[in-house]
C-alpha cells in the first residue's frame, strides 16, 4: 500500500476537543458531543469531518497506550468570523503529509497504523513531523460499516 504525498495548505476548523489515551479512548463520546453542534457553524468548507489528534513531540518515541493525547472531531470553515460559543477554534497547519486510504471498520484499524508507522515510514525517506495528525471523514465514509473509506493522514519531512 503506497501512499500519496500531498503538501496540504493551512485550515481553519471548528469543533470540540478531548484529551485521551489510546487506553482510555474517549471517541465515540467526544463525535457525540460535537455532531448535535455541527448544524450552527454556518461558513462550512465542505460536509467532509475531520478527526485531528495532536501528539506529544515523543509520544512515538517511546510509545504507551497511556500517554494522553487531544483529539479533536471538527470541520473546515472559510473563517472564524462567527464561531458558535460551544465550540472551539483550531488551526490546522500545512505541510507534507502522507495519505492513505483506509478502507474497513474502525476496530480493524491498529494493524493498518502499525504498517504505517512501523513498516512504511521506517523504509520511506520520510520521517513523522511534528504536526497534528488527522483522518478525512469524507463521502465514502460510513460509520461502522466494512465499506466505510477514509483518508489517513500522517505529517512528514524528508529524512
Amino acid at each position: 500500500m503506497v501512499p500519496r504525498i500531498e503538501t496540504l495548505s493551512a485550515k481553519k476548523l471548528i469543533g470540540k476537543r478531548l484529551t485521551m489515551s489510546y487506553s482510555a479512548n474517549k471517541t465515540f463520546e467526544l463525535w457525540r458531543s460535537f455532531l448535535p453542534h455541527r448544524k450552527k457553524i454556518h461558513n462550512c468548507v465542505s460536509s467532509d469531518l475531520y478527526s485531528v489528534q495532536t501528539y506529544p513531540p515523543s509520544f512515538f518515541d517511546n510509545f504507551s497506550p497511556d500517554t494522553e493525547f487531544e483529539k479533536w472531531a471538527a470541520v473546515e470553515v472559510a473563517d472564524f468570523v462567527d464561531v458558535p460559543d460551544d465550540l472551539l477554534k483550531f488551526n490546522l497547519p500545512g505541510g507534507l503529509y502522507a495519505v492513505f486510504v483506509y478502507k474497513g471498520l474502525p476496530g480493524a484499524a491498529s494493524k493498518f497504523f502499525q504498517y504505517i508507522l512501523g513498516d512504511w515510514l521506517p523504509n520511506s525517506d520520510y520521517k513523522p513531523d511534528d504536526r497534528p495528525h488527522f483522518e478525512l471523514l469524507g463521502a465514502k465514509y460510513k460509520n461502522d460499516d466494512p465499506d466505510s473509506e477514509e483518508e489517513i493522514w500522517i505529517p512528514i519531512k524528508r529524512k
